[in-house]
């Protein structure tokens, strides 16, 4: 385990187990559709690698990056789009792919985007819920574990761009964000 980790809350095991069937509910759902799959940069990459390598419908790959925060650790109440779509979505069945839903800010704007920009259908699979800080009506259609309100870093996870090939999920120590 890192020095700057508490504990760790899931193992590489839990990953590994619960993202394959999260991945082939999904898979079910789209059999004989052709959905794009859109991953949420930067924290979702390592999630979105094992989530697409467990689908067998045809899917179509791409990229966002979003933002509800400036600089600091406070929403700024804006959803800020760092890089957009390279395909459009207009009639097409959507899956984002995000790490973890916190405020629900960002996740809520973002399916209304792309629902505007004529989405057939969106769906929300993230591998984090944090249901306790919940402040938008945004629910994942999929979703890999809820947990508690804890600073997790780990599996695509950052804080400070630090952490995020730590092959677990662990709570970070406060210490560490706190100074």
């Amino acid at each position: 385990m890192h020095k700057d980790c508490e504990r760790i809350m899931l193992t590489e095991e839990q990953l590994r187990t619960r993202v394959k069937e999260v991945a082939l509910e999904v898979d079910r759902h789209y059999q004989g559709k052709r959905p794009l799959v859109v991953g949420i940069l930067k924290g979702s990459i390592i999630f979105y690698s094992d989530f697409i390598r467990h689908l067998s419908c045809p899917v179509e790959l791409d990229f966002m990056a979003v933002s509800s925060y400036g600089s600091g650790a406070v929403s700024s109440g804006k959803l800020k789009i760092k890089k957009d779509l390279d395909k459009s979505v207009e009639g097409r069945d959507v899956i984002v792919v995000e790490d973890i839903i916190d405020s629900g800010f960002t996740l809520a704007n973002l399916k209304t985007l792309l629902l505007e920009r004529g989405a057939k259908s969106v769906i929300i699979v993230t591998l984090l819920n944090k249901q306790e800080r919940r402040e938008y009506d945004i629910v994942p259609e999929y979703n890999c574990f809820d947990i508690e309100n804890e600073f997790v870093v780990g599996y695509g996870l950052d804080y400070n761009e630090q952490y995020r090939n730590l092959p677990y999920i662990g709570i970070l120590k406060r210490e560490v964000y706190e100074k």
